[in-house]
């Protein structure tokens, strides 16, 4: 079969990093390692201000270590990751009491993450590929009487896409991950972690599923191509044939950073992070579904880490002792001075 124009564009990037690879290798044969190519200068000048370790690729940039294919991905020497993918649930349109005990569920499945388990929520707002979006609610005729009804519902189909969402997908995804010595430790007390989030998923009525490492090296190509265009060509076999690593399939044409660290470019496309922090004494459950109605690409990501009970005793008596000071100081203070 004759190649696209993005098949053609994702082989010669392969082809790019296979050359960057060898000439690595080649340096390093020689001598000229790494470090001391990018150690500053005692002098200054442009490189006086990087790190020593600083990324100097597109493939140091991305920060993990290795994915494997049961869907663990090992982020540094010690720290190992698992992803599940959960779906909708009816909340906005239930009843007072059902979204009471909707939200109570919701608490007792986030209570069951203690302090040694590192999560993250992340709720993905991206551009879908038209052609496959097109395809997927296309209705082929099947030569019968109803081929009308069919051809009809899927031209109501294609007319909504058109004037809906834009085009917009959405998924929302749970990433847990703990400390361990080795893959095995790890493997263990995640698959243990897996299954019991599934269940207490189950228990709120919200479907859910576990990625492999197929699936999450899917999910990371496309946040690193916005545009969700250019589809994910990877096997796992390709690995020993090319030599490169998994990375290598997944990172965009380029990845640079603005010096305040806000703004940053990935391929042609530009984007913006911001950090949201919330002091109020009480939040509307319609925020986050407020963030997510945006008719645009946009990735919320919820950090989570629950604290030893002794540490939040400790954090809630110093809280105390600080408003109670706050309190003194106040009363100390002579009438009618401000």
């Amino acid at each position: 079969m004759p190649k696209n124009k993005q098949q053609e564009a994702q082989e010669k990037r392969l082809q790019k990093n296979i050359r960057q690879a060898k000439k690595t290798g080649a340096d390093a044969k020689q001598g000229k390692t790494k470090s001391a190519r990018s150690k500053p200068s005692k002098k200054g000048g442009f490189f006086a201000g990087l790190k020593a370790d600083a990324p100097q690729t597109v493939q140091q940039s991305i920060p993990y270590r290795e994915m494997y294919r049961d869907g663990i991905c090992r982020l540094t020497d010690t720290l190992y990751t698992k992803t599940v993918q959960f779906f909708d649930i009816n909340y906005q349109l239930a009843q007072a009491d059902d979204k009471a005990q909707i939200f109570e569920g919701y608490c007792d499945f986030l209570n069951y993450f203690d302090a040694s388990i590192h999560v993250q929520l992340t709720f993905i707002n991206q551009r879908a590929n038209m052609q496959d979006f097109t395809k997927s609610i296309d209705i082929p005729p099947r030569g019968d009487e109803y081929d009308g009804i069919r051809k009809e519902y899927g031209d109501m189909l294609k007319n909504q896409l058109q004037k809906g969402n834009n085009g917009l997908t959405k998924r929302k995804y749970i990433t847990f991950g703990i400390e361990a010595d080795d893959l095995r430790t790890a493997k263990m007390r995640l698959e243990r972690i897996e299954t019991d989030v599934l269940a207490n998923f189950k228990t709120l009525g919200v479907q859910a599923r576990s990625l492999n490492g197929l699936e999450r090296l899917e999910l990371l190509h496309s946040q690193l191509h916005p545009d969700g265009q250019e589809k994910f060509h990877f096997q796992w076999s390709d690995l020993p044939k090319t030599g490169l690593s998994t990375k290598d399939f997944v990172s965009p044409s380029g990845l640079s950073f603005s010096k305040d660290g806000k703004t940053f470019r990935v391929g042609d496309h530009s984007g913006a992070v911001s950090f949201l922090q919330i002091l109020a004494p009480e939040l509307t459950d319609r925020l986050l579904a407020d963030l997510l109605d945006l008719n645009d690409a946009v990735t919320v990501n919820l950090h989570i880490q629950s604290i030893d009970q002794a540490q939040a005793i400790r954090n809630i008596k110093r809280k105390m002792s600080d408003l109670q000071k706050m309190t003194i100081e106040e009363q100390a203070r002579p009438a009618g001075r401000e």
